[in-house]
């Protein structure tokens, strides 16, 4: 009846192409939509939302790429009866999916693929009764070399989906988040589903402890944004989540969707538990048994070392062999002496940096506190550290000197002796005439080499307009770092410490990236040289185009599309190559081997040039993944190709050659037994191989 009335009023007051005297935002139970013409806060000041409360949030600010744009009925959320539906894409048969709901006398009436989008998971679920799953196999069809590797159960089943509901099925690159009041089984819901073809980008992160947390994303750096603000009225949220995942549409592992979940409070008595699934239902957990860090209620005085410290590197291993025994009470004691230890001079200064730093990018066992915590303690140290060293426009007495928003007006090429500008990025815009990026390329131009950037939440282009050989510049980022980092670098290296974002790397000529963590879409698109070396996984479509000479130490797995269209010449005559490792950091701080160490349908499809080189001691790499290429065996001028990255690599994250790349099973392996090399086919048309030399 809700449904039917609100159609009704619609179809009444609201025409598209006419008049638009009034629609119906939201029409759920337990349920609330607001939209406005203007930018998200917005609508938090105009509806005075400031107090308002909720289980479950959904929120979008984007220009619609369909639909009247200048009406608030073109704008995101869109509902269906009780679910809310954001949408990052667009569909190439949006025509096709309205004809599929007319044809079961559904209209829709905003003229946007994402109103359609709702409208099929409201027909799926409330109209035809679907079980979750199945919705998101009608939306999401599984495809190819998953969908054969699926049970024969679930391969029956969802073949007879596919065939009554292909037709409909969104095509196109699309990632969505639905809010969903489940009636039926009194829950509330927050979904991510993303699309087989991965052409959007989307983060997943799980935040456990005395408060709960689900989020979903298109980027990594949105959900830091909103842990520090919960974490600003809450401290019992903490600003680090404790994971953080991307999902391959349509995997046969985990069917590239996730579920956040609670029991709806209204019907349920006691504590009220987060749950998070796959599209299977199969739970991800945190660690657990480990207990966070609550900001506030440990008093640590301020400190100094008793003793001098160590070099970076013993005192690092000291302090992880002693971890067990220290709570986090000693940690923060430990902080503000290496804290006091930096601020005391030059030298004290890149000493407890590297120390910290250290701290932050290797993996080791955390044992009974949780690694987030200590993430967030570290960086809080950091960040005093930084913002405690002399802005640009004062005297001092040390090598370093600090730029902010409030001092930007005040850069100058560096005075003698100073040779560390600290970019705080806090206040800057993610982008234009006046983000950190430009400021950056400009101190490089006064006569700055050496960066080290913090404070970020998403600022882009770091690394950028620097120009053409820049060796011997280094950049040093904190933070959640946005798209775009060295992309068209030309020498210099920068070192990400952390996860980065999309678009990295892309037209790379020359230099090194190092990042600490997982890189999102994209990376390396379009490169034509230069080194780089990725501690985690990469999302999908890694180094799609690149050409030339670039040279990538991928230690994780690719999710999908990995040097799609590579041109990059003869690995063995100073062409390109990657190393996938497919291996991991467990939380106990050991490197295990992935399941397998590439899960999708499209390695170094279509590539005429170049070669991967895949840790594959089992074998798993199979034909059908490939479409132009071969796979064999690899020879010594391969070995002895790779094994000065190897070594780079080891020196970089401690994953060790000899103990864990050639180690399998607990038996150590020729180099020959454990790595398979990826080349084109003989034959595969090298006409645009000369594209190297551009």
């Amino acid at each position: 009846m809700i449904y039917r009335n609100s159609f009704k009023i619609n179809t009444t007051y609201y025409d598209a192409y006419g008049d638009q005297r009034a629609f119906v935002m939201s029409h759920g139970r337990d349920f609330f939509i607001l939209k406005i013409v203007g930018y998200a806060e917005q609508v938090v000041q105009y509806y005075m939302l400031d107090d308002f409360r909720a289980h479950i949030w959904i929120a979008h600010q984007r220009y619609p790429t369909k639909g009247k744009v200048w009406h608030p009925g073109g704008a995101h959320p869109f509902v269906g009866l009780n679910e809310a539906l954001v949408h990052n894409g667009d569909f190439a048969n949006y025509h096709s999916v309205c004809e599929y709901l007319l044809q079961r006398n559904i209209r829709p009436l905003f003229l946007t693929d994402t109103e359609v989008s709702v409208l099929l998971f409201d027909l799926y679920s409330r109209i035809y009764k679907y079980p979750l799953e199945y919705v998101i196999e009608a939306l999401a069809p599984t495809m190819e070399r998953d969908f054969n590797r699926l049970p024969d159960k679930k391969q029956h089943i969802y073949k007879l989906i596919q065939a009554t509901h292909i037709h409909g099925s969104p095509d196109g690159p699309w990632f969505f988040i639905i809010a969903r009041n489940d009636t039926q089984n009194k829950k509330l819901q927050l979904l991510g589903i993303t699309d087989t073809s991965m052409l959007r980008p989307q983060v997943f992160a799980l935040h456990d402890g005395p408060v709960k947390l689900g989020l979903i994303c298109s980027e990594k750096q949105a959900i830091d944004a909103t842990l520090r603000s919960l974490a600003n009225e809450d401290p019992r949220v903490g600003t680090v989540a404790d994971l953080y995942w991307n999902a391959r549409g349509g995997s046969y592992t985990d069917g590239g969707a996730f579920l956040f979940e609670i029991d709806d409070p209204k019907y349920h008595e006691g504590e009220v538990t987060l749950h998070c699934y796959n599209k299977f239902g199969e739970e991800v957990r945190a660690p657990e048994k480990q207990a966070p860090y609550i900001p506030g209620i440990i008093e640590i005085p301020p400190a100094s070392f008793s003793r001098k410290p160590d070099t970076p590197e013993k005192e690092v291993n000291e302090f992880i062999r002693n971890l067990s025994g220290i709570d986090y009470k000693g940690i923060l004691s430990y902080m503000e002496k290496i804290k006091s230890h930096a601020l005391g001079s030059s030298k004290g200064f890149e000493e407890g940096i590297e120390i910290i730093t250290k701290l932050i990018d290797k993996r080791y066992s955390t044992y009974d506190k949780k690694r987030r915590s200590l993430l967030q303690i570290y960086q809080s140290t950091l960040e005093s550290i930084f913002r405690s060293i002399p802005p640009i426009r004062d005297g001092h007495e040390m090598n370093v000197v600090r730029i902010d928003w409030d001092t930007k007006d005040a850069l100058r090429a560096p005075k003698d002796g100073e040779n560390i500008l600290v970019i705080d990025g806090n206040r800057f815009p993610p982008e234009g005439d006046e983000c950190d990026a430009r400021l950056l390329a400009e101190a490089y131009r006064l006569g700055w080499k050496r960066f080290i950037v913090f404070g970020l939440k998403g600022q882009r282009f770091h690394g950028c307009g620097l120009g053409p050989n820049t060796k011997g510049v280094r950049i040093d980022v904190y933070g959640s770092s946005g798209d775009y980092l060295a992309s068209g670098i030309d020498g210099l290296e920068i070192y990400v410490h952390g996860n980065a974002q999309d678009q990295l790397c892309q037209i790379m000529k020359d230099g090194k990236v190092v990042v600490y963590g997982d890189v999102g879409q994209t990376f390396m698109y379009g490169a034509k040289g230069g080194t780089a070396f990725v501690m985690g996984n990469a999302a999908g479509r890694p180094l799609i185009n690149a050409v030339g000479r670039p040279k990538v130490v991928i230690n994780g797995t690719c999710l999908d599309y990995l040097a799609e269209s590579f041109m990059a010449g003869d690995p063995l005559n100073g062409g390109g190559f990657v190393v996938l490792n497919g291996v991991y950091f467990d939380h106990e701080g050991n490197v295990k081997d992935l399941p397998t160490p590439y899960p999708g349908s499209n390695l170094f499809s279509l590539a005429s040039g170049g070669a991967i080189y895949v840790r594959d001691p089992l074998r798993q790499v199979e034909e059908e993944q490939l479409n132009g290429g071969e796979v064999v065996d690899i020879e010594e001028a391969d070995w002895e190709l790779i094994l000065p990255y190897l070594k780079e690599n080891e020196r970089l994250f401690g994953i060790s050659i000899k103990d864990n790349l050639l180690n399998f099973n607990d038996k150590e392996l020729a180099p020959q037994e454990v790595y398979r090399k990826v080349r084109p086919k003989k034959g595969t048309d090298h006409a645009l191989d000369g594209l190297e030399e551009i």
